[in-house]
């Protein structure tokens, strides 16, 4: 038996590499792609890549009765009005991939989605938060200081996101005029990934109360995000790497390396790349993923393989862009 699968919000760049990766998923199959906007388009003719891969039609409507988990690819604050103007059965499981159920209230039934921190939850789960692109990316790289209770001191981040990590539609600032051999920083200290990252290093370090000093900036590329952080660390680089290599041993989509990373060598995957100095009294940490695979789509297919109990490899054996 497949996992059926359900598709609400079908057409964003999020939506196009879920179902490319869902199509070639040996254990999964799709049942319907929602939406409203393209109702009876062919899906290729939004994800033209997929032509000659898929037949599948643009639906308005969800039939949730047959389907096993539904993923959620709308925009922020709309999955939260879907899930309550829908009456959706409680054995359908529920992927959502925007911001609205990442942070934890009483009235949050929602597990976050991470599973280099929260696998054995997202096994028994219903309802996942899929993490945010720099979140995940910036989580990896200090996570297992957190778990060693070692962050002692402020954080430093310096991220770079490609133009996909703004969605599809056309903005201004993602316009290719303006990105292509343009940088620019955005949202310095308030970007809206920080109480999900500073959540989750207080689940595993809870007296952790240092400021997390995020600069975002927007690249001149298309996907991929690298990471560059760095915090007080007082113990030796072998100590660190051996702390790093310890944390992801289990978990098989993240490598700990000895070689400065980039991000051609993660582009198209489900990877993340981990690289440490030491300077001085700093640790540095790179971190490098595909914003749209394991800084989403791919991590939510990841989640569904959990919380389904199979492989969480499955359907993610993807290959770089190596050009």
């Amino acid at each position: 038996m497949k996992i059926k699968v359900g598709i609400i919000g079908g057409a964003g760049y999020t939506a196009g590499e879920l179902i490319r990766i869902l199509l070639n998923h040996p254990k999964a199959e799709i049942v319907f792609v929602q939406s409203s906007s393209n109702k009876g388009n062919p899906v290729y003719a939004v994800h033209k890549d997929l032509l000659g891969d898929t037949d599948l039609v643009f639906t308005e409507d969800a039939d949730f009765n047959s389907v096993d988990v539904l993923f959620l690819c709308m925009g922020h604050g709309k999955s939260k009005e879907f899930v309550a103007k829908n009456n959706i059965p409680e054995k359908v499981r529920i992927i959502d991939l925007s911001h609205d159920f990442r942070i934890k209230t009483e009235e949050n039934a929602f597990v976050y989605g991470l599973p280099e921190l929260n696998r054995d939850a997202i096994c028994i789960a219903n309802k996942i938060a899929n993490p945010g692109c720099f979140a995940t990316g910036i989580q990896l790289a200090l996570l297992p200081l957190a778990k060693a209770g070692l962050l002692k001191n402020e954080v430093h981040v310096h991220a770079i996101t490609g133009s996909t990590g703004a969605g599809q539609a056309p903005t201004e600032t993602s316009h290719f005029s303006w990105r292509n051999g343009n940088i620019s920083v955005y949202k310095a200290f308030e970007h809206q990934h920080l109480g999900e990252i500073i959540q989750s290093l207080k689940q595993l370090q809870p007296g952790f109360q240092h400021a997390l000093n995020f600069i975002p900036v927007r690249g001149n590329h298309t996907r991929g995000i690298f990471v560059s952080a760095y915090t007080e660390y007082h113990g030796t680089l072998e100590k660190a790497i051996v702390l790093y290599q310890k944390y992801y041993n289990a978990h098989p989509f993240v490598f700990v390396t000895d070689e400065n990373p980039d991000v051609k060598q993660v582009v198209n995957t489900n990877k993340a790349f981990l690289y440490l100095e030491k300077h001085g009294d700093k640790l540095m940490i790179l971190s490098v993923t595909d914003n749209l695979l394991k800084g989403a789509s791919g991590q939510a297919v990841q989640n569904m393989n959990l919380m389904f109990g199979i492989d969480e490899t499955e359907g993610l054996k993807l290959k770089p862009v190596s050009f």
